[in-house]
């Protein structure tokens, strides 16, 4: 794990203990810090080892070093938030310990990739450029292990972090080598006060950077584009790379990377890349091999020559979008539990849809609204909905589950709606 002489002898708070927490409470205790410890489960507070149990609501924390919570906590109605301001102790996440576990770790450097779409499989891809030119690579943040519970990497290493706008809100002194921005569309807003204060929580990721550390943003949407402004006129020009839409690239040789989205995730990866010193060929060798990410637009398995691909992370409209322009014929199961009441974002990619198959929650809705776009069968679950666009999708046509949803209505999450998905299409025989 990663551990600092710097938390040694101070006084932490820790309120959530999931994966991210516990790894907190085991980085600040294994430092020497005294840790007080906090979960609504009772399973998860007997995890927490070397920890006082307390709830930071009920304490004072007058005199500590931080209240470090789990991102899923909203600071916007959590009384943490005014509680810990009382006492003047800052709230914090796992990001703002491991930057301030920087300075003692052997010399390395970060690449940050945030963005409301695309961020997960451009954080691996990026990982895995690193790993296949042979650099010694972690990733972490907001997709696999909790960063404070890797080992250190040696020296000349490199960490690859996906950062969600909540674990931005919770740094103040991450200094990012190379900082990506992907794109900003309205999601999360029950957490912040309007779109635009979601937007600037994704801009703090530039405004921690010391000028000469790369900065890559895509400028596909305007508040992307104003924040790649905001960097150029703050005197940064020479570090930005601005990554345009539509630009028309083969990639052929990249079967896990198909659709004008990974068409700008590769770029933004070829960008980070380049940055970092990676030489051409070693990050072409990278982008040919990537294997994709579990449940975004994840071939799963041809069946009578149907491909069967599964996009089951795609949970609103804007992150459905480009995997329908993916493919030129498709069979779309969608629907689960709507973030909202429309799919508009979706509509560019209606006339490659043969049949849409609605699923779940959002089913009639979703049904109603696309009626007299395309066929429509209302297919209620999961597995029904594959039996159907199996028996009816043609060789050399895709089975699409894209949901535009989240899972929450049927399923415990999306990685169990894509298993579900995966499951029925092994059936198929």
């Amino acid at each position: 794990m990663i551990t600092s002489t710097s938390w040694r002898g101070k006084r932490y708070a820790v309120l959530g203990l999931a994966r991210s927490g516990l790894a907190t409470v085991d980085a600040l205790v294994a430092s020497g810090a005294d840790v007080t410890a906090w979960d609504s489960s009772e399973a998860a507070r007997a995890r927490a080892q070397g920890a006082s149990l307390a709830d930071p609501l009920e304490i004072d924390l007058t005199g500590f070093a931080g209240v470090a919570v789990s991102p899923g906590v909203p600071l916007n109605t959590h009384p943490i938030a005014a509680k810990a301001a009382e006492a003047g102790v800052p709230v914090i996440g796992d990001i703002e310990l491991f930057a301030e576990a920087r300075a003692e770790m052997p010399a390395h450097r970060v690449v940050g990739i945030t963005g409301t779409n695309g961020k997960s499989t451009t954080t691996a891809l990026i990982h895995h450029i690193l790993s296949t030119a042979g650099i010694p690579t972690r990733m972490g943040g907001n997709i696999g292990l909790p960063i404070l519970g890797q080992d250190p990497l040696p020296e000349g290493g490199v960490y690859v972090l996906e950062l969600s706008s909540y674990q931005i809100d919770l740094t103040h002194s991450l200094d990012c080598d190379v900082a990506v921005l992907l794109n900003i569309t309205p999601d999360h807003l029950d957490r912040y006060d309007g779109f635009l204060a979601y937007a600037a929580s994704k801009a703090r990721l530039f405004a921690m950077q010391a000028r000469g550390h790369a900065a890559i943003i895509g400028i596909g949407d305007e508040p992307s584009a104003n924040i790649a402004r905001q960097v150029a006129d703050a005197g940064r020009s020479e570090d930005l790379t601005r990554i345009a839409p539509g630009i028309c690239m083969d990639q052929s040789r990249w079967p896990a990377l198909q659709g004008p989205h990974n068409a700008q995730n590769a770029l933004a990866a070829i960008a980070a890349c380049q940055a970092l010193g990676i030489e051409q060929a070693a990050i072409d060798k990278g982008l040919e091999s990537f294997p994709g990410l579990p449940h975004r637009m994840e071939r799963v398995k041809t069946v009578n020559g149907v491909l069967f691909v599964n996009d089951s992370k795609a949970t609103n409209a804007d992150s459905t979008a480009p995997a329908l322009s993916a493919y030129p014929k498709i069979h779309w199961i969608l629907g689960g539990k709507a973030k909202t009441d429309d799919l508009d974002a979706c509509r560019p990619g209606f006339p490659h849809v043969v049949k849409a198959y609605t699923i779940g929650d959002a089913g009639e809705m979703f049904a109603k609204l696309l009626e007299g776009e395309m066929p429509v069968e209302r297919s209620g679950t999961l597995d029904v909905a594959v039996k159907a666009a199996a028996a009816n999708a043609q060789p050399g046509e895709v089975v699409l589950l894209s949901p535009a949803c989240a899972s929450f209505d049927q399923f415990k999450d999306y990685e169990a709606r894509g298993q579900a998905f995966r499951d029925a299409v092994e059936a198929l025989g």
